[in-house]
């Protein structure tokens, strides 16, 4: 998935992005825990600054000042492709022919093998082995002279989802792909002599030279640096900030909007905003549809924490059933579900959640969360609870099975990992060892939304991909790994350091 940001402000204010910047990508932590980074320029060159690591580690107190700059993107990483190792964190660099550019990318694509073989000069040796390297590189080699000219030269050839931060050394792009898979906005940032920082809207104007301007993954990223949401990033955009200038648009392919629904039922935060919707709300409705769809007789309704927590609440108003907090989440563990290992999903699992036995002793339990990927950790949450002695352990979910595997963005790549693509409803609530297990329709995820179909992707759930996808043995995780070959890469070269 990833986060990504970007911020441009005017001249003179060259030791405020990057903390502005570090600040926005707090608030977009969730959507990647791998590695983190900054790129910033000064309007003549870039730096660049990444590392493993949570974003309160990479970027600290000791390395901010040292980027300097008034223009600056940031990337956390959640890997689709390639390892977790340094060369492959973002943002990623290229000094190429014409340009100096770097780029944080949120989604995945889907002709890497084909985006390969046009490498200017025949080669197939990258520092990283990433698709955003590889995009990188693709857009410091084009000959045109201008990065938002080479950016239309360039995309039509890419296809998978993308949405982008791009810096150069004057200007910071904004770009998402024409289905607009993955959520980017753009949100303006008042000029700092603004009273107590408020947004009222006499108090700056599009001539107002002191303000700023605002990418991010979501709307959270804006709320915690200050600024006011414009608007979204259109699919098959390119918004072009330039500091004391309006954003500037321009449309390199017609859209056909398909964000991930999975954005709305889990990845983003409940307090974002999408498609004009309140996720904690949209959650919640979600929540009532389920109990309309599959209510079951219990005594309390307690959600897995913390992200099942508005489904429940609105299961619980439905229903009647008495919401109680049953888990406690250790709330310094990362999210099990993108953790990059199967040993490590498990440790986490363990590590971050522990039943209220005083709460779920006894008690028949409607527990609700928001998806079931693997199946692994709903099993361990049933078991916890039923060690703290449960009576009843009834599972509600609301999100449709996911059948298919997500090639635009999600750490789900082959079917097999997919437990609902193997087994029945029946089979998986003996899996899990639940009483009972009921997962909310389609049609109730639209009900919820109150939005048509075909706003949103939902291939994970029903196989309709919008783009298509070259589904066989060129879609794995690592072929920028793979040993040399006909049309493959060759192995990760060496990296060069963490200045670009």
């Amino acid at each position: 998935m990833c986060g990504v940001f970007g911020v441009v402000l005017p001249s003179g204010r060259d030791s405020e992005a990057a903390q502005i910047a570090a600040l926005g990508l707090f608030a977009l932590q969730h959507r990647g825990q791998e590695s983190a980074g900054i790129a910033v320029s000064d309007g003549r060159e870039l730096m660049l600054y990444k590392d493993l690591g949570m974003i309160a580690t990479v970027l600290d107190e000791r390395r901010l000042p040292s980027l300097r700059g008034n223009l600056a993107i940031a990337h956390c990483r959640y890997s689709t492709t390639g390892s977790t190792v340094w060369e492959n964190a973002q943002p990623t660099f290229r000094l190429g022919p014409r340009r100096a550019v770097a780029i944080g990318h949120n989604g995945n694509l889907v002709n890497t093998r084909e985006l390969l073989g046009q490498l200017r000069g025949g080669r197939t040796r990258l520092p990283a082995s990433t698709d955003t390297e590889l995009l990188t590189a693709l857009l410091a080699d084009e000959p045109a002279a201008d990065t938002v000219d080479a950016l239309v030269r360039v995309l039509p050839r890419v296809h998978g989802a993308y949405s982008l931060v791009v810096l150069d050394e004057r200007r910071v792009i904004g770009v998402r792909d024409p289905f607009g898979f993955r959520p980017l906005v753009l949100g303006r940032l008042p000029a700092p002599d603004a009273v107590d920082g408020a947004l009222e809207p006499g108090l700056w104007g599009d001539d107002d030279a002191g303000a700023g301007w605002i990418l991010s993954s979501e709307t959270t990223g804006l709320d915690i640096v200050g600024a006011e949401f414009v608007r979204d990033v259109e699919p098959g955009e390119i918004v072009v900030l330039e500091p004391g200038r309006a954003p500037r648009s321009v449309r390199f392919a017609d859209a056909k909007p398909a964000l991930c629904v999975f954005e709305l039922i889990y990845f983003a935060r409940p307090d974002s905003y999408m498609e004009g919707r309140n996720l904690y709300e949209v959650r919640r409705r979600m929540g009532m549809q389920l109990a309309d769809e599959h209510p079951v007789a219990t005594d309390l309704v307690m959600p897995v924490p913390d992200t099942g927590a508005p489904a429940a609440a609105g299961y619980a108003e439905r229903s009647g059933i008495p919401y109680r907090e049953g888990l406690v989440r250790n709330r310094y563990t990362g999210r099990t579900f993108i953790q990059p290992s199967q040993t490590l999903r498990h440790r986490g699992v363990t590590m971050k959640l522990n039943p209220l036995r005083e709460v779920v002793r006894g008690q028949r339990l409607t527990v609700v969360d928001d998806s079931i990927v693997r199946g692994t950790t709903t099993k361990q949450i049933v078991a916890l609870l039923r060690k703290a002695g449960a009576a009843e352990v009834h599972v509600r979910i609301s999100a449709p099975p996911i059948y298919h595997p997500c090639f635009y963005g999600i750490d789900t790549q082959i079917e097999t990992e997919l437990i609902a693509s193997t087994h029945s409803t029946e089979e998986i609530r003996e899996f899990i060892g639940a009483d009972s297990l009921g997962y909310l329709s389609i049609a109730g995820v639209l009900t919820a939304l109150d939005l048509p179909y075909d706003r949103f992707c939902f291939a994970c759930f029903d196989g309709n991909y919008p783009e298509p996808v070259p589904y066989d043995a060129r879609s794995r995780k690592f072929m920028l790994e793979e040993e040399p070959g006909p049309g493959l890469a060759l192995p990760i070269a060496p990296g060069s350091g963490g200045r670009g």
